[in-house]
């Protein structure tokens, strides 16, 4: 218990007790089972699996046994900032969701590899001059600051921010890129000398995306778009899809898609854009190239676990404007933007501003890809599932071949929703097996990447 100095004395009693309960090596394996989840879903009831053809019970659990009575599961949130190891199960698939769209795999084909393809990113316009870092080293005000200062991103003149405007753009964001990616297939079959219609039976676009946050508050979007066959990743495309013209065309539709906006009430109307930041690197296959397949699929899955909260605002819903009075530490730029979004809720009530007040006006989702870029998470998921289900096979000696899939078997189950979280004590030891777990997972990572290092220096060549 000596890494527990400095934990007050209610969670360390709380500690103690779970630790000499007798059903604590149990427990332990619960929470190992859950990736060292902070806030796992309990729940109670009892399971019994029989032999679909004979009757006979091959298995019977409940948790009468279980310690506390419940079986505890993941909260499966994504959100680094509510629960860090079930982001990281959420980060790890957004990768490989990804990366099987650059690379291929996870039923994609190699031959991706060989299609167009480019990591872009979609900003916010200004909504008034914020601190920033430059390249010539100074800010507007005058001062060089550092890369952790928190001024960064705040408004340089907070009475002329367009703070309606910053919260609004957001709102709008995911209505932004749905126009986008219209605009972009309209641009790509004119070059093309081809009719919408037309562009289908020759080409398809494909993109896997995620939004994040900026420092002052603004989201904006990195994708993945590349350009397939007609049959999709499975077919090449016309040898007139480039990466320069995917390049062209995700310009001129960046600059092309808008949302208007109507008046409301004393806010005049206004016409969304993106800004005029619009990122396009092609992605490179080796390493000595600019932008690699790993690093672009790794920095889309980073930004797949976070939200607004990297701005300071909080990881909830605001129930009033005066909570706001309760954090005391909300930054006075981010605390402007929230209360835009409540001071515009009435003027246009179908957006829900207030409502998302927490996410800086934000509704859309973080991380979304088109129909053929790649596989899902729900596949991905449940590759998951079936391994576990092929580990519990084998721990309880059933025969490899009773597929339950081929209703082999029959699953009897009744559940019920007992609570979520931990006790002080539980929260304490799950961040302490959460962390053992993510220091296993990383010696394994370095030794398979000191192993492929060995590899590509021929030290595996007999």
């Amino acid at each position: 218990m000596a890494a527990a100095v400095g934990t007050d004395p209610l969670t360390l009693a709380d500690m103690l007790r779970v630790a000499n309960d007798p059903g604590f090596e149990r427990w332990r394996e619960q929470i190992r089972r859950t990736g060292g989840c902070s806030n796992p879903i309990r729940l109670q009831g009892q399971t019994v699996t029989r032999d679909a053809k004979t009757g006979d019970v091959l298995y019977a659990y409940s948790t009468a046994d279980e310690p506390g009575g419940a079986l505890r599961v993941a909260c499966g949130n994504r959100r680094a900032s509510r629960c860090p190891s079930c982001a990281w199960t959420y980060a790890g698939d957004t990768y490989h969701l990804i990366r099987s769209g650059i690379t291929g795999g996870k039923s994609v084909p190699a031959t991706v590899r060989d299609h167009p393809r480019v990591f872009a990113t979609l900003t916010a316009p200004s909504f008034g001059p914020v601190h920033n870092r430059p390249t010539s080293g100074r800010c507007r005000c005058g001062a060089a600051h550092a890369d952790t200062d928190p001024i960064l991103g705040t408004a340089l003149n907070p009475a002329a921010y367009d703070y309606a405007g910053a919260v609004l753009w957001n709102n709008h964001a995911g209505q932004l890129w749905q126009r986008f990616t219209i605009y972009l297939r309209r641009e790509l079959a004119a070059r093309a000398g081809l009719s919408q219609r037309a562009l289908g039976e020759h080409c398809r676009v494909s993109f896997g995306k995620v939004a994040e946050f900026q420092k002052r508050g603004a989201v904006h979007f990195h994708a993945v778009i590349r350009i397939d066959g007609p049959d999709g990743p499975d077919s090449p495309p016309p040898g007139w899809a480039t990466t320069a013209l995917l390049d062209d065309v995700i310009r001129a539709a960046a600059s092309r898609a808008t949302v208007p906006i109507p008046p409301a009430g004393a806010f005049a109307g206004r016409t969304l854009a993106w800004g005029t930041q619009v990122d396009v690197q092609p992605i490179g296959a080796l390493d000595h190239e600019e932008l690699t397949e790993a690093a672009v699929a790794s920095y889309v899955a980073k930004y797949a676990t976070k939200a607004a909260e990297t701005t300071g605002t909080v990881d909830h819903r605001i129930g009033e404007l005066a909570e706001l009075d309760k954090l005391p530490h909300l930054p006075a730029h981010t605390r402007r933007l929230i209360e835009a979004c409540w001071a515009l809720d009435a003027a246009y009530p179908d957006r829900l501003l207030a409502h998302w007040a927490h996410m800086l006006g934000f509704r859309g989702h973080f991380s979304t890809k088109s129909r053929r870029y790649s596989t899902t998470l729900g596949i991905l998921r449940q590759v998951r599932a079936d391994y576990r289900a092929r580990q519990d096979r084998q721990e309880h000696g059933w025969a490899e071949d009773l597929d339950d899939t081929e209703g082999s078997t029959l699953v009897l189950a009744h559940w019920t929703y007992a609570g979520q979280g931990h006790t002080p004590g539980e929260s304490w030891l799950a961040q302490s097996i959460a962390r053992d777990l993510q220091l296993n997972r990383e010696t394994a990572r370095e030794a398979l990447t000191e192993l492929s290092d060995l590899d590509d220096l021929g030290a595996w060549d007999d």
